[in-house]
């Protein structure tokens, strides 16, 4: 992740004194600029974590629709499980949260409905490797690779969040759009093909994961959205002013300072 924000970098920098991130590095193998950027510790997954340690988090759990009943909002989930709340902050990728709010017969203004239309995303297949043996890849483990199916390759063991050799590999856009919904062993093998080069060693195993919503490919102008208040809904993430973990930050953070203020009044 990069930082340029100063709230976001003072963030980071809270993150680094904890032990929770690190600067990973400043520059990489093709790349143009030499912007400082930072990991988690041991994954990104523990900054969100070190965020959410003091809330109630329910996973694995899929919501159908929201609706309003009476003063509240009613979410209902796909095992039939239900709760009931005055506020509700919906940050899935924005077409998920439209689909959410449709199911339950929310009242959307035209404006609204256009604004939320225009966020569409690209689609990205990740393929994680075990290696023979080390990559080719040089320090600090991350290369841009000089060709249009690939959009970077990184050394997990380089990087700090592997013992033994790994690599993930990110695909274009354009190339995961193509053939997302492929055979899986088929287009991690192309996927692996394509990349052979920078590998230097013998695929042992590989995963496939692929993200339908990787990153907004057109961002709002707005942190957030207020669909309504009293109940209050509001959509926010990173599509939303910043297509980047620093973006999805300063959109939460917003959209936050935003309901508390609301609740005070």
């Amino acid at each position: 992740m990069t930082a340029r924000e100063p709230r976001f970098l003072a963030q980071v920098n809270r993150w680094v004194a904890d032990g929770t991130a690190e600067l990973w590095f400043r520059g990489y193998p093709g790349g143009s600029e030499n912007h400082e950027r930072w990991r988690g510790i041991p994954n990104m997954r523990a900054l969100a974590n070190s965020l959410a340690c003091s809330l109630n988090i329910n996973t694995a759990t899929q919501v159908l629709k929201v609706m309003v009943q009476q003063d509240r909002w009613k979410v209902e989930f796909t095992d039939g499980g239900l709760i009931h709340a005055r506020n509700i902050l919906l940050t899935a990728p924005v077409p998920q949260s439209l689909e959410i709010i449709d199911r339950g017969g929310t009242y959307l203004s035209q404006d609204q409905r256009i604004r939320l239309q225009k966020l569409t995303y690209d689609p990205c297949i990740a393929v994680m490797a075990l290696l023979e043996g080390p990559s080719k890849i040089p320090a600090p483990g991350m290369l841009v690779p000089d060709i249009d199916d690939i959009d970077w390759i990184s050394d997990n063991m380089k990087k700090g969040v592997s013992k033994i050799p790994s690599v993930t590999i990110h695909a274009s856009s354009d190339f995961s759009g193509t053939h997302f919904d492929e055979d899986q062993d088929e287009v991690a093998k192309k996927i692996i093909n394509l990349s052979k080069s920078w590998l230097g060693a013998s695929v042992k195993h590989y995963m496939v994961h692929r993200w339908r919503y990787s990153k907004p490919r057109c961002v709002d102008k707005e942190r957030f959205m207020l669909i309504q208040h009293n109940p209050t809904l509001m959509i926010a993430g990173d599509a939303f002013a910043g297509p980047r973990v620093e973006g999805a930050f300063l959109s939460g953070c917003n959209a936050a300072e935003a309901l508390i203020a609301h609740i005070e009044k």
